[in-house]
């Protein structure tokens, strides 16, 4: 099959804006949701759209125990530990602070994926991460509200570990797999285990506003079962250091999109920062982006 090879950075970039969208999103919502009824809410309509889009495209399932059973682990750690850690998080802890510390998960990605994978550890990588890392320092700074404490530290970094390994197993052990199937597997799977959480959901959704429900169904919908197929597409072809680094874009989307959507106008720290976390991703990823426009299309 043949492949354009921007293809893949399109749907990464797809996948960044969509991520990007969410933290916009969970402001609002979060005051109704608690962490585990809200990535409940969020599992169980992803779970609903991708198993309707299933009816209409056979699945191809894995073979081999080993794959269901690395399959079944990323599904609860990625799509119910680090979605309920990261909300749990953000109640403990200033979202920009948490979103920082979250955000050094590329950095483990890329020198884990370097060392173990072979993908090697380019400068001009590492350079554009910690100029990224920079940048997302300069935006936290710039929002911190002054709420922190150690379990709201020690949850963010939980979950940048849980980010890291999930995109680290995919890659080494999913990657091969059909992509909308083991996406589609993962997030049902998340979306089962979340379910000890139904009681509370059943009670927040009763109470909640419906404008504030449909924003945690949106989340399901577009930054999880949509952002993640692409985003599973992305990872077959390109090194998980690289792709992961594009994720370093996400805060300064968040800081526009935060701007046009919620008039929130960014202090001038949170702009030079923005500005940093687009050099430093640019200069990890832009010249691969540069050559994919460049070449030919290449065999998948």
């Amino acid at each position: 099959m043949s492949v354009p090879r921007v293809l893949p950075w399109i749907a990464a970039l797809l996948t960044m804006t969509f991520w990007a969208s969410s933290f916009v999103v969970i402001r609002d919502a979060g005051e109704a949701f608690s962490p585990g009824p809200m990535a409940l809410l969020r599992g169980a309509s992803a779970a609903v759209v991708l198993s309707v889009w299933m009816l209409f495209r056979r699945p191809r399932f894995p073979s081999g125990k080993v794959v269901w059973l690395i399959l079944a682990l990323w599904g609860i750690a990625w799509f119910s530990a680090y979605v309920v850690v990261l909300n749990a998080a953000e109640r403990s802890i200033d979202a920009g602070t948490a979103s920082m510390i979250v955000n050094i998960a590329p950095l483990i990605i890329a020198v884990f994926a370097g060392l173990v994978f072979g993908e090697g550890l380019p400068k001009r990588l590492l350079i554009g991460i910690f100029v990224s890392l920079l940048g997302i320092g300069m935006i936290t700074a710039a929002s911190f509200t002054g709420f922190f404490t150690v379990g709201g530290l020690v949850l963010s970094l939980v979950a940048a570990v849980l980010y890291a390994a999930c995109v680290l197993l995919q890659k080494h052990f999913l990657s091969g797999e059909d992509s909308v199937t083991v996406t589609w597997m993962g997030i049902l799977i998340g979306a089962l285990v979340s379910l000890v959480f139904a009681p509370g959901l059943i009670d927040e959704v009763a109470a909640a506003p419906i404008d504030l429900t449909l924003q945690v169904v949106y989340l399901g919908v577009v930054p999880t079962a949509i952002a993640f197929n692409l985003w599973g597409y992305a990872l077959k072809f390109l090194p998980a250091g690289l792709l992961s680094s594009s994720s370093l874009l996400v805060p300064a989307i968040v800081v526009v999109m935060a701007w046009i959507v919620l008039g929130e106008v960014p202090p001038p720290l949170a702009a030079v920062g923005g500005v940093l976390c687009l050099a430093g991703a640019a200069a990890a990823i832009g010249p691969q982006i540069i050559g994919s426009l460049r070449r030919s299309p290449a065999r998948a």
